[in-house]
């Protein structure tokens, strides 16, 4: 009879009674056959199988009995446990939300974020004209230096000459003539009364010339102190126009400074909206990428002002008599008896 026909045998003969003290008979033996102190039989789940590995159980298979055994846990037969550690935990809904969040936040961290360089707005068309017009000195020079020749023009001295009459020595030239008509007059008076060479004619002669001499010479002076009065009219003129040239130059060279300052004032409006909008555009793009932070600390707040809950988990460092364990040893004995009733002897 196989070992699965003998259990079914025995176990439609026995009674509960026996039963009991089968399993305690069994427990017994077979915890028995652990080693390096496990003495305990015991059914755990998953999460308390990993404690014991946590604390250092082995995990390994017992080769006798095939079960799997947790020795080198810190416990040593059935004494009792020496260190008791307590695990206190999120309840499983809320502590699972939590770490999703936390492999969110990991997954979203491990790759950098690219973040969009700085930009510098650059001259627009306005200011560019003004730098390159400020580059262009001496805009009222020419005219300034106009105005310092006329001025050393005039400063030399009038020129008398070009204003002299030109007809000037017609009039004297006709004052002679008629001067000479007048002293063949004289001499033509003299011949007829006689008196020739005489002295009368000689003092008429005399008188005559110099009567001559006098228009001549008035003549001159009136025509000389006109010219002079024109040259100096014309040096005047001349100074009055180098002041303007040179006053012509100065506000030319200012009508220039102001002009560039006002390209550059308005270019620098340009640039800064120039620059408002790269650094817009940098700020609104800085927004996207940690968008999805915001929203994982929007949770993490959430998280942490919402409900909680705890539960916590008991561990030794020995193992403690279980209801199971005893159960086992009660079936044990049932099974003893069981074989004194039948003598120790296999049915076949």
């Amino acid at each position: 009879m196989n070992s699965s026909n003998l259990i079914n045998e025995i176990k439609n003969k026995l009674s509960t009674k026996d039963k009991v003290e089968l399993f305690k008979f069994l427990y017994e033996d077979i915890s028995g056959k652990g080693v390096k102190g496990d003495t305990e039989l015991a059914h755990i789940n998953k999460f308390e199988a990993r404690i014991l590995k946590m604390f250092g159980g082995s995990g390994t298979i017992n080769p006798e009995t095939g079960l799997k055994q947790y020795f080198g846990g810190g416990g040593g037969g059935g004494s009792a446990p020496s260190t008791t550690t307590s695990f206190v935990r999120e309840a499983p809904g809320i502590e699972e939300r939590k770490l999703e969040l936390m492999d969110l936040a990991y997954d979203l961290t491990k790759t950098p974020e690219k973040l969009p360089a700085m930009q510098i707005a650059g001259l627009g068309g306005l200011e560019s004209r003004g730098m390159q017009a400020a580059g262009v000195t001496g805009v009222g020079a020419p005219t300034v230096q106009s105005g310092i020749n006329a001025a050393q023009t005039a400063l030399a001295g009038p020129n008398i000459s070009q204003f002299l009459n030109p007809y000037q020595q017609y009039v004297t030239g006709e004052i002679a003539r008629q001067g000479q008509i007048m002293q063949q007059g004289i001499a033509d008076q003299a011949i007829l009364s006689g008196a020739f060479g005489g002295g009368r004619e000689g003092v008429q002669r005399a008188e005559l010339q110099g009567r001559t001499l006098e228009k001549m010479g008035l003549a001159q002076q009136q025509g000389f102190g006109t010219a002079l009065q024109a040259a100096q009219n014309q040096q005047q003129l001349g100074l009055q126009g180098a002041q303007q040239l040179g006053a012509l130059g100065v506000t030319q060279q200012t009508m220039a400074g102001n002009d560039i300052s006002q390209l550059m004032a308005a270019g620098g409006v340009q640039r800064q909206l120039a620059q408002a909008t790269l650094d817009a555009q940098r700020q609104s793009t800085l927004q996207q990428q940690y968008e999805p932070y915001q929203r994982l600390e929007f949770l993490k707040n959430i998280y942490a002002a919402g409900p909680t809950s705890q539960s916590g988990i008991t561990t030794a460092t020995a193992p403690q008599t279980s209801p199971l364990a005893q159960s086992i040893g009660t079936g044990i004995g049932a099974f003893a008896a069981y074989q004194g009733v039948t003598g120790g002897q296999k049915q076949v």
